[in-house]
């Protein structure tokens, strides 16, 4: 391997070599001056001999750290013991790449935040999460009444997203217990849990465990506080519990009202209010309308701050309607949700799908009460919002879901269009994510034609 491919920034290999060669110049000086002038009084030798002992513990902390940095190279698999040059430069254009990416902040929760993000985490380490946790059912939902914890689910999924680990550990924190007393809980709950036990607080659990699996970007609870959901229906009665409202909605035939959070004041992380602030854009969605994107809204300050931001403000709707949340919804009944509890014009832009689904998928889900979510391009202009179709479906198991790879294109390209192009301090960040979708584009244009 030629010299100049180690001296490139972003492996962390030059600077060890710079020290290195101070170290070997240290010894070198002192160690001649012992040698030759050997008439110093006893001050001038201690301090020689100072030099040698410097010397000697520089250039060991520079080759301990400078093969760490190549061990690591190699366990990520970005150089083989055989030093593959080109993997090396990948490395460095890729982290490059990432670095010089938009500042993103995602807000949702469920299973469609996460899966966004595994899509965005190739464009950009610029990336904040700011989670729900007003998740009271399932797994999460035991965890928190047995130890009073924050419900880990939703931030697992997302830390996991974004997280840079083998396939193995990544099934390993989604596994399941079958029987006992943790059954139906997940295994990666649990590793939240244990770390929130040796930590001062949720928020630097939530942090320890992404230190450990190597997260592109932050995950952030939206807020520290024991939150929990009330909604109000059209009928009047009052339904209280994130799993249960939808539940009850649809059971009682009555559209969601009014949604609250308890308790009402409850305090915003400083750091998902700083990150907000400092957006490029802003995404909502996609994800459950009242039960996962609604309740981070509600939280205080965080509804001001979207609306302030100079951000591009983006939502993601939905693909199909989630009985007693949206029945019979259309996306701009999505919009004109979120500005209720938002404040007016708070979405610039809308990516909606407009890929069409099989005939029996359409009747299974009929079957559910959900339907496709109708794009009403009249009426979403008439609200001044930009509309960006594309062709987001992707069926996995017979359901329904969002395509991360594609759907993390079309955000990159609408923010490139919408916000970086007019701003002349982002245009490098333009240049850098042209390249970077071209490289996508031409991935996927191979692969189709390997199948």
């Amino acid at each position: 391997m030629k010299l100049i491919d180690w001296l490139k920034p972003g492996i962390k290999v030059k600077r060890w070599i710079l020290f290195s060669i101070f170290g070997i110049l240290l010894i070198a000086f002192g160690f001649t001056e012992l040698v030759m002038h050997r008439v110093y009084d006893l001050a001038y030798k201690v301090f020689y001999i100072f030099l040698n002992v410097t010397g000697i513990l520089v250039l060991y902390v520079s080759v301990t750290e400078g093969m760490k940095s190549i061990i690591a190279l190699i366990n990520k698999g970005y150089i083989k013991v055989s030093l593959n040059n080109e993997k090396i430069e990948n490395l460095i254009y890729e982290k490059r790449l990432l670095v010089k990416g938009p500042k993103i902040v995602v807000i949702g929760g469920g299973t469609g935040l996460s899966t966004m993000l595994r899509g965005l985490k190739y464009y950009t380490s610029n990336i904040t999460a700011i989670v729900t946790v007003a998740d009271d059912g399932g797994g999460s939902g035991d965890l928190r009444e047995d130890l009073g914890i924050l419900p880990p689910g939703d931030i697992r999924n997302c830390i996991l997203a974004l997280a840079d680990t083998e396939p193995l550990m990544e099934e390993l924190l989604q596994y399941r217990f079958k029987d006992g007393r943790l059954k139906n809980q997940s295994f990666g709950n649990l590793f939240l849990a244990a770390m929130d036990g040796i930590s001062d607080n949720f928020e630097d659990a939530v942090q320890k465990m992404s230190s450990v699996l190597a997260v592109t970007g932050k995950v952030l609870p939206v807020t520290l506080d024991d939150m929990t959901l009330k909604a109000e229906l059209e009928n009047g009665n009052i339904i209280e519990g994130e799993s249960n409202i939808p539940n009850e909605a649809y059971k009682q035939k009555s559209k969601i009202k009014n949604l609250k959070i308890v308790p009402e004041n409850a305090k915003p992380l400083k750091d998902a209010l700083t990150a907000i602030k400092e957006a490029d854009a802003i995404v909502l969605g996609p994800g459950s309308l009242y039960t996962s994107i609604i309740p981070n809204l509600l939280v205080k300050d965080i509804a001001i701050s979207v609306r302030k931001s100079n951000a591009l403000k983006i939502y993601i709707s939905n693909i199909m309607t989630q009985p007693g949340e949206t029945d019979n919804f259309k996306v701009s009944d999505h919009v004109n949700i979120i500005n209720k509890y938002c404040g007016k014009d708070t979405v610039d832009c809308v990516v909606a799908n407009v890929d069409p689904i099989p005939d029996h998928l359409k009747e299974k889900y009929l079957d559910e009460d959900s339907n496709l979510v109708e794009l009403d391009d009249a009426k979403l202009k008439k609200l001044g919002l930009d509309i960006v179709k594309a062709n987001l479906v992707k069926i996995k198991k017979d359901l329904i879901r969002h395509d991360s790879d594609h759907l993390a294109e079309v955000l990159i390209e609408t923010i490139m269009e919408k916000k970086l192009l007019y701003d002349r301090k982002k245009i490098l960040e333009y240049m850098y994510l042209s390249q970077r979708v071209k490289s996508k584009e031409s991935e996927r244009k191979n692969l189709n034609k390997k199948l």
